[in-house]
């Protein structure tokens, strides 16, 4: 799709007119937004041990420090350990209560759902507290384990939305045809039920990922020193003092961050062609 495309004749002067107004609005108000974040990544090659502009020079010394320290390497370990084993528990049990949510029909329905996306609405800081003072109270807190379930518990809301909007256009006579030709329900789920919600799923598990790998307010609550992550890192490092190696890990997240958003896109558009067959 072309930005201003040519305009057939029958357009008139005002409609052309407010269309180039409105994309040139559009235009300005992404690249307020993406300028931010943009501006970092430049700085994050400065020479200069402060952030500053003009630059002077160029080097890659940050993402050299970034590499050697042990802090960052630490944490680092830690985010690629919580992140995909919380990606995968909330995965798993946002599906199976996305597929029993979409099959069985109660009163108190609305409530649970409610209740299972509850995570995506509430402060952040109070999930933080209420995760705390309960694993406090039963040995969790200061832990890997403690630390899983609640990014778990962030995650497996996204899980369950999006798996839940793909079932509202699943034909459930593939299910009935499956179980009346002698197969299992397990394996009726796994070769039937599976490929279909598979998009959403994907999509799902996606956006848990982002949400463990980025969350730094309930890490701060529920990990102790031996479970910092690269968020949590970042966070302590922005209050002793802004470092460049805090700009040069800000542009890997950001590359890492649009590779998620690039892999999100596709699946909607492969999903989008699916529904058309």
């Amino acid at each position: 799709m072309k930005l201003f495309p040519q305009f057939p004749p029958y357009v008139s002067l005002t409609e052309r007119v407010w269309f180039y107004f409105s994309r040139s609005f559009n235009l300005l108000v992404l690249l307020f937004l993406l300028l931010p974040i943009l501006v970092i990544i430049p700085l994050s090659f400065s020479d200069s041990t402060f952030l500053v502009y003009p630059i002077h020079g160029f080097s890659m010394r940050w993402y050299q420090n970034l590499v050697q320290s042990e802090e960052w390497v630490s944490a680092a370990k830690n985010s690629f350990i919580v992140a995909p084993l919380a990606t995968m528990l909330a995965t798993l049990l946002g599906t199976l209560a996305a597929v029993g949510l979409n099959k069985a029909d109660f009163r108190g329905k609305g409530l649970l759902m409610a209740v299972l996306i509850s995570p995506m609405v509430v402060p952040v800081v109070v999930v933080g507290v209420g995760v705390y003072l309960f694993f406090a109270q039963i040995g969790l807190s200061d832990s890997y384990t403690g630390l899983i379930l609640a990014h778990a518990a962030l995650g497996a809301p996204f899980v369950v939305t999006t798996v839940l909007a793909t079932l509202q256009g699943f034909n459930q006579n593939l299910v009935r045809a499956s179980l009346s030709l002698g197969a299992s329900p397990l394996s009726t789920f796994f070769r039937i039920t599976l490929p279909v919600i598979a998009p959403g799923l994907i999509s799902g598990a996606l956006f848990a990922f982002a949400t463990s790998f980025d969350d730094v307010v309930v890490t701060l609550f529920v990990a102790g020193p031996g479970q910092a992550t690269l968020p949590r890192q970042m966070f302590t490092g922005i209050k002793e003092n802004i470092s460049p190696t805090i700009a040069a890990l800000a542009t890997i997240l950001i590359v890492f961050s649009t590779c998620l958003l690039l892999a999100l896109e596709w699946i909607r558009g492969r999903n989008k062609a699916l529904a058309k067959i």
